[in-house]
C-alpha cells in the first residue's frame, strides 16, 4: 500500500491498518482502565475525549500507536490511552519519540506536553525536533503556570505574573510558542482551544495527516491555580474580538458580523514595520485583507500573524493552523541512508568498516 492510499498521507506507507472486515473502532476502544486523576474541570478532560474520539479515524492497529509524555499534569495522557505509551523523563519526550520514529516506521508517535516540560528543561529537545522534521506529532498543554508542582510561574506566563515563586510578580518575558516553534521552522505549525471540540479535532486530524513534526499548542484551563486565563477567547461576549480563526485560502477576518455575515475587523500589512496590523475593513476594503496562506514555504508571514498573540493574554490570540508545508523527515532520510548501506555488496561493506575504524584518527601507543 502506498502512502497516499493511506487515510491520512503523513503515516508510512509501512504501517498496519485495521482490516475494513473488522468491527469499526470507538473511542471506547482508544480508553483504559486506569482511572482519570486531573483536578475537576481541567481542560485535560476535554483534549483527552477529543484525542480518544479521533484516534479511530486514524484507521491503525492500538500497538500501531505510541504516545510518549514528559512530566506535568498534562503529561498524565499516556496512562488513559489503550494504546502504546510511555511517561517519560522531564523535557525528554522529544527525544525518546526521535528514536522511536526513527527505529519503528510502522508506529504512529505523539508527543504530549506542558508549557513547563517542553519550554523550560525541555526547550532544546523541543526545538532540535522541530528543526529535524521528525515524524511525529507534539501537542503543547498552555495553561500558563506549573499545575502539577502547585502554582509556579510558567515559561508562558504573563509579566507580572504573582504566584507562589513570584509573589511580586514574574519579571520574566514569556514565550510565545507558536513563535518559537516557527522559529525553529517548524513544518506543520497550529494554536487550537480545548474547550472547542470541532475545532480541536480538525486541527488533531490535519497534523496526523502532516508528514513530518506537527506542533500543536493547545490553550488549556487549570481551573485550580490559573483559572480565567482565556476567558477572552472562550467568553461569548468577547471571543468574536479576541479570536483570529486563521484558514487557509480565505481572507483573515474577525470581530462582530456586518450585514454580510462577515468580521467587521482583519488583517493587512503594516508598511510601516512589515508585520501585519488589525483594521477595520470598512475603513481599508475588503481587497486589502490579508489572504492567509499556511502554505507560503517563507514562514514570515506566519511569524508576524503570531506576534499579534498579546503578551498577557486578555485581548486576541489568532487560532488555527498557522504553517503547513512539506520537506523531508529526519527519520526517513536517516532509514534511506541505512537502507543504501545496507544495500552495498558484502566486500564494498566490509571496506567502509575498514576504513572507519582504521581512519586517519588512530594512534599507536608504545
Amino acid at each position: 500500500m502506498s502512502t497516499t492510499e493511506l487515510p491520512f498521507p503523513g503515516l508510512h506507507s509501512g504501517i498496519e491498518l485495521v482490516p475494513t472486515t473488522d468491527q469499526q473502532q470507538t473511542g471506547k476502544d482508544f480508553t483504559s482502565d486506569q482511572e482519570v486523576r486531573w483536578c475537576p474541570g481541567c481542560g485535560d478532560y476535554a483534549v483527552l475525549k477529543a484525542v480518544q474520539g479521533f484516534l479511530p479515524d486514524l484507521g491503525l492497529r492500538r500497538e500501531n500507536i505510541v504516545f510518549v509524555s514528559g512530566i506535568g499534569c498534562s503529561s498524565r495522557f499516556p496512562y488513559y490511552l489503550d494504546t502504546y505509551g510511555m511517561h517519560s523523563i522531564h523535557g525528554r519526550a522529544p527525544s525518546i519519540a526521535t528514536g522511536l520514529a526513527t527505529a519503528r516506521e510502522d508506529l504512529s508517535v505523539w508527543v504530549v506536553t506542558g508549557d513547563g516540560d517542553a519550554l523550560s528543561i525541555g526547550g532544546n529537545h523541543l526545538i532540535h525536533a522541530l528543526r529535524r522534521n521528525v515524524n511525529m506529532t507534539i501537542l503543547l498543554f498552555n495553561n500558563r503556570i506549573y499545575g502539577l508542582t502547585k502554582g509556579q510561574y510558567s515559561p508562558t506566563s504573563e509579566t507580572g505574573k504573582v504566584t507562589k515563586s513570584t509573589p511580586m510578580g514574574s519579571v520574566d518575558h514569556p514565550f510565545n510558542p507558536v513563535s518559537l516553534a516557527l522559529g525553529a521552522e517548524g513544518s506543520f505549525v497550529a494554536r487550537t482551544i480545548d474547550s472547542d471540540r470541532k475545532h480541536l479535532t480538525a486541527v488533531l486530524s490535519a497534523a496526523a495527516a502532516h508528514r513530518g513534526t506537527s506542533f500543536v499548542e493547545i490553550y488549556q484551563n487549570c481551573p485550580i491555580f490559573n483559572d480565567g486565563a482565556f476567558d477572552a477567547i472562550k467568553s461569548n461576549d468577547t471571543k468574536a474580538d479576541a479570536i483570529i480563526p486563521l484558514v487557509h485560502g480565505e481572507p483573515i477576518r474577525f470581530g462582530s458580523p456586518d450585514s454580510s455575515g462577515q468580521g467587521t475587523k482583519g488583517l493587512i500589512r503594516d508598511s510601516e514595520t512589515g508585520g501585519v496590523k488589525v483594521v477595520e475593513v470598512a475603513d481599508v476594503g475588503e481587497d486589502s485583507i490579508l489572504v492567509h496562506d499556511a502554505h507560503n514555504p517563507d514562514p514570515t508571514t506566519a511569524f508576524a500573524i503570531s506576534r499579534l498573540t498579546a503578551a498577557d493574554y486578555l485581548h486576541q490570540a489568532p487560532i488555527g493552523i498557522f504553517r503547513q508545508v512539506e520537506r523531508p523527515s529526519y527519520d526517513d532520510q536517516a532509514r534511506a541512508q541505512v537502507a543504501t548501506a545496507q544495500e552495498a555488496a558484502p566486500g564494498e561493506r566490509s571496506d567502509r568498516l575498514a576504513a572507519l575504524i582504521g581512519g586517519g584518527d588512530t594512534w599507536t601507543v608504545v
